[in-house]
């Protein structure tokens, strides 16, 4: 797999639409309501015993709101906020946890938010031992702890904290380092400061570090992005998430105090995103794949290069083979191939597990013909190809003829040589690698039905 990435403006233009991420399939927009809120317990316990597990630990809390983000949170200044939610979250581990057979071993955990360091570090310290107690987690080198960290909700002993508990992996919401920009999103953290938390974490051994940035924020220019990413660079992340803006005001309403007129032309944006790859390209990162990077080191470059990268609800990872295991509000299961989403809504979310039940709100439950599409999709992504004689013999099917429609609609981009298509593979070509997400749209069975509505567009 080459490292120099295809880059041509018009052929994005023309390919880029609306679409899913994929980091399930079929999308969470495919989930139904529950029938019954303790459905997950049995498929919990009925579950393959010999799969390993991850667990996905969902703190919604914020103390400031940044007014570009889109993810499920709480808005608050008063840290008490986080007490009753803690209660509840702790019974939902303990009706999990009693429901699994076995002894399985987990093999990653990951916080996610909202700002999982919105809690203090005491809170932490307690959270982390009581999933401890209830669960049999991995020594194994391999085993992957992350947490999300945003650099401004650390206590001066919170790193310290987290790596002596055994979280050895972290993600930095940066998005850029301009103040005209954070100001403009409301996210003001100086340089200095992301110095300092990078700095603290190499000398405290974490294995792996990302940080995220945003294109397509108001104030940003080819030029201020340039200096953005000479900064970061010179920080040397492990892992670089590069991320598009979607500016969805209608859906997100913080996204409302961001002024429209400020945001970068769908031109600039475009270069600011070929700036990016050029760059990122020259500082030797590997394009893992759908705005992620990782130096050729990293456990993604090297899961990849030896085709045992997965993707799933947490994204990219080399943890796939684990049925996926959520924690707190909102938060996504995935165990074998049933998909469980708990409420968004948090006083719906309280009064189920104060009242003993889950707070399952949306679940699915895959058909055969989605687990194939699955396979083919997620092979696609992580892998470039999909291989018609290993879907053949994994699942017993003429795959050739399976995805025959699928194909066919690849015609195009066949004669734009974004695709190879061949009696044995489809292959996504160098060429076609930055439009893998719409390639894989043409196997989506689903998406002609939502005609690109509630996605945002590719590029």
């Amino acid at each position: 797999m080459s490292e120099s990435l295809y880059w041509d403006p018009l052929l994005i233009q023309r390919y880029n639409r609306a679409g899913p991420r994929y980091t399930s399939y079929p999308t969470a927009l495919e989930f139904v309501p529950c029938t019954d809120h303790n459905h997950e317990l049995e498929i919990i316990s009925n579950r393959d015993t010999d799969k390993p597990l991850s667990l996905y630990v969902h703190i919604p809390f914020c103390t400031h709101v940044c007014y570009y983000c889109g993810c499920n949170k709480i808005v608050t200044k008063h840290k008490e906020q986080a007490i009753p939610y803690l209660e509840l979250l702790k019974k939902e581990i303990d009706a999990k946890a009693k429901a699994l057979k076995g002894n399985p071993i987990v093999e990653q955990m990951h916080w996610g938010g909202g700002t999982p360091t919105f809690l203090s570090d005491e809170q932490i310290v307690d959270l982390f031992g009581y999933i401890k107690e209830r669960f049999n987690f991995s020594t194994a080198d391999s085993a992957d702890y992350s947490i999300e960290i945003d650099p401004r909700e650390l206590r001066p002993t919170t790193l310290k904290t987290l790596r002596e508990l055994g979280f050895n992996r972290t993600s930095f919401g940066v998005q850029d380092v301009h103040e005209k920009v954070q100001k403009a999103v409301n996210r003001v953290q100086p340089v200095e400061m992301i110095e300092g938390v990078m700095k603290e974490a190499r000398e405290l051994g974490f294995r792996s570090i990302n940080i995220d940035l945003i294109y397509g924020l108001p104030h940003q220019t080819i030029e201020t992005f340039n200096e953005t990413l000479d900064v970061i660079i010179g920080l040397s992340p492990d892992r670089l998430s590069v991320f598009n803006y979607a500016h969805l005001p209608e859906r997100f309403k913080p996204q409302r105090r961001i002024n429209e007129e400020d945001l970068p032309s769908a031109q600039d944006k475009l270069n600011i995103l070929g700036l990016s790859i050029n760059k990122l390209a020259e500082a030797d990162y590997h394009y893992v794949g759908m705005d992620h990077f990782a130096k050729p080191d990293d456990e993604l470059s090297v899961a990849q290069a030896n085709k045992k990268l997965h993707r799933n609800f947490q994204g990219y990872t080399t943890h796939g083979n684990c049925d996926l295991i959520g924690l707190g509000v909102s938060s996504i299961s995935q165990i074998g191939n049933h998909y469980l989403q708990n409420t968004p809504v948090m006083d719906t979310y309280e009064h189920a597990i104060a009242a003993g039940e889950l707070a399952l709100f949306k679940e699915l439950t895959l058909k055969q013909e989605d687990i194939i599409r699955r396979t083919g999709i997620m092979s696609l992504l992580c892998h470039l190809e999909l291989n018609y004689q290993a879907l053949s013999e994994e699942f017993g099917i003429d795959a050739k003829q399976f995805f025959a429609e699928s194909v066919a609609r690849l015609a195009p981009m066949e004669q734009d040589q974004l695709v190879e298509i061949t009696d044995q593979a489809v292959t996504i070509t160098e060429k076609g690698r930055l439009l893998a997400r719409n390639i894989c749209m043409e196997f989506d069975e689903y998406l002609a039905q939502k005609n690109g509505k509630n996605f945002s567009k590719a590029i």
